[in-house]
């Protein structure tokens, strides 16, 4: 039988984190005061990721950190101190959305397993491929994605992660700039601050909640989650309180549990847990999300997109059972008390065995050692994490040891079982000087200045054809329709030659395995439209590009993140052209950054959001059309938002 996929749990604090592992999480992820995604959580310093990782490893239980946003190059030092402590205190894995960061702990921490985060935008077999061949051994799979997707990628022979349970972003994960543009809140850097659950109103649709998914709910569909070999079954909510984690975990855990015992006949979820799940915290009910099908108006809250939890019996009873309560490890035991021997205490857990020794066993001269007295008092295991299973007492008659040394040696047994449980996982890691932590000194000279210009209408390419300011012209994926699509590009880009200016094709935002099975069909149509190059905004198109047009030049959209020179290092393997400057980045920032191979956005207007959503279907229908819809929002203010048909998927523009 296949193996049961982990529940992997969230915990924003120590009590969350408890609670899960009480409930039965196979493993937890949580997040340092610095570097993660949730950086109004509660999170974890230095020593409370001691104690997190020791409380979880000695109760069999992963534990990964999530270093999960985008980094500086005067970050490194910093940085470098979580990833000593995340080493020292024995993370299994490190969740990440930087490709410097990921290069810096390939460096620093080889041993370390590396979980490709779903804020690295991963939609496509092309970009898992991508992850495994730069050491990643689990990619988090973004939650746009549906099942058949998802089953591609799996095929690809590396770990999946998979959201079954929590809020559902509208904007596809790595590329929301709504709360940084709007709010001065960077989502790439950890500050989310959910201005998607504020009112949005469409035209044609005055409910105020036009960008507020519902939560997802997966665990009705267990039985193809396990068939599809998802490895980590992921429940979101590390700003959430610790009953919801550990209400949410148990409920999950106990039908794992009764499907690997019982098998799939007969599976199905009740109407009371399917009900406690709702009490535990749900967004205008629960959605199945993207799993069954690309999109829809159904996945939406559209009026309350508050989350609503109810029956405080019943979080009262989680509270008491998992928060308050005290669940502890299993061990065997054998206490062995020869006269005129030392004592002896082998104890074990799982693979794990530690052997203490103890006082010598005197004869008794008054009142000898009895069988009970010494059981009751071995089995006293106080705070520590663990309780005996079974104890086996081998001992003589008329013997006696102090009460003291008996206690000591218990002592000494379950604290050396602990120190196995925990130290089995630490690693140490060399220091470095910081100080010569900092961005290599780009040694090319000042580049040649040009102008170049995106056309996302055909109707667009007559002006910019006449300009004798713009010398590149980027045509957009979403001027054609794919009947006539390569014809077309082929005629655009002789015009663009004939006026003595450079073509390019440019991919669409999100590179799906549609897409990729229709660009790869194409490749001898693409490449016969002479262009100069093709601009790529996701790591999927790399790889595609890279692997099956390895002559076709490639310019690197903005989303492919470049805040610090590692990530520039990285992507100059696929040696393009030039890279595109974070929308994010102020004027000090882009002065800090190695600019030389890189093109900046003057003017235009910027995208908020990538959405597989719809929201010209959503507030009316879908008609196939490629049309403008404006969103308003609490302050009258109006946000374009442009759907493309052939790709099927919004983009929500300041």
């Amino acid at each position: 039988m296949r193996q049961s996929p982990e529940i992997l749990a969230p915990a924003g604090s120590m009590e969350a984190l408890t609670a899960a592992v009480h409930c039965g999480a196979d493993a937890v992820y949580i997040g340092a005061t610095l570097f993660s995604a949730r950086q109004n959580a509660h999170n974890f310093d230095a020593a409370a990721l001691r104690e997190a990782a020791d409380f979880c490893h000695t109760n069999g239980v992963k534990l990964y950190l999530t270093v999960n946003t985008l980094v500086f190059d005067t970050e490194w030092a910093a940085l470098d101190e979580l990833l000593q402590t995340a080493a020292a205190v024995g993370m299994d894995a490190c969740i990440v959305q930087d490709l410097g960061v990921a290069d810096y702990i390939h460096q620093r921490i080889p041993e370390m397993p590396l979980h490709a985060s779903t804020q690295m935008t991963i939609c496509s077999p092309s970009g898992a491929i991508w992850a495994k061949e730069h050491g990643f051994s689990r990619v988090v799979v973004a939650r746009e994605m549906t099942r058949s997707e998802i089953q591609a990628v799996c095929a690809i022979g590396l770990e999946v992660e998979q959201f079954v349970h929590g809020a559902l972003c509208m904007c596809i994960s790595g590329q929301c700039y709504l709360s940084a543009l709007i709010g001065a809140r960077s989502a790439n850097r950890g500050c989310c601050a959910q201005a998607c659950r504020l009112p949005f109103t469409a035209a044609k649709n005055p409910q105020a909640a036009a960008l507020s998914l519902k939560d997802l709910c997966l665990l009705p569909h267990y039985q193809q989650l396990c068939a599809d070999g998802i490895a980590s079954l992921k429940i979101e909510g590390r700003m959430k309180q610790a009953e919801y984690a550990a209400g949410v975990v148990s409920v999950y855990r106990r039908y794992i549990d009764r499907y690997f015992e019982y098998g799939a006949k007969d599976y199905h979820v009740s109407k009371e847990d399917m009900q406690k799940l709702y009490d535990f915290g749900n967004r205008s009910g629960f959605t199945k999300g993207y799993y069954e099908k690309h999109n829809g108006k159904d996945m939406i809250t559209f009026q309350k997109p508050n989350h609503a939890k109810g029956n405080e019996a019943l979080q009262e009873k989680v509270r008491e059972e998992f928060c308050r309560g005290e669940i502890k490890e299993k061990i065997n035991g054998n206490l062995i008390l020869s006269q005129d021997s030392s004592a002896i205490l082998d104890v074990t857990l799982g693979d794990l065995h530690y052997t203490a020794g103890g006082d010598v066993v005197q004869p008794a001269l008054k009142q000898p050692l009895s069988m009970e007295k010494v059981r009751e008092n071995m089995e006293k295991t106080g705070n520590t994490p663990f309780e005996f299973e079974n104890l086996t007492i081998a001992m003589r008659d008329a013997i006696f040891l102090p009460m003291k040394s008996l206690n000591q040696l218990r002592r000494d047994a379950l604290e050396g079982l602990e120190k196995l449980c925990v130290e089995q996982f630490r690693r140490e890691v060399e220091q470095v000087d910081h100080a010569g932590m900092k961005a290599q000194e780009s040694t090319a000279g000042t580049p040649e200045k040009y102008l170049s210009a995106l056309a996302e209408q055909r109707c667009q390419l007559q002006p910019l054809l006449e300009s004798e300011l713009v010398s590149d012209i980027y045509l957009d994926q979403s001027c054609y329709c794919r009947k006539d699509l390569w014809e077309e590009v082929k005629e655009d880009a002789a015009k663009i030659h004939a006026a003595g200016k450079k073509a390019y094709y440019v991919f669409p935002s999100v590179f799906r395995k549609n897409a990729s099975d229709f660009y790869l069909g194409s490749l001898k149509k693409l490449d016969s439209c002479s262009l100069d190059g093709v601009v790529v905004k996701s790591l999927d198109a790399v790889w595609f590009v890279h692997r099956y047009l390895p002559q076709m030049p490639m310019i690197l959209d903005q989303g492919l993140y470049t805040y610090n020179h590692r990530a520039q290092e990285i992507l100059r393997e696929f040696c393009p052209i030039r890279m595109t400057a974070p929308y994010e980045l102020n004027r000090g920032e882009l002065k800090k950054r190695d600019n030389t191979d890189s093109e900046v956005v003057l003017y235009g207007y910027l995208p908020l959001m990538t959405s597989a959503q719809c929201v010209h279907a959503n507030t009316g229908k879908c008609d196939t059309s490629s049309v403008v819809t404006y969103l308003k929002d609490r302050y009258g203010k109006f946000f374009p938002v442009k759907n493309n048909c052939m790709e099927c998927y919004n983009t929500i523009y300041n």
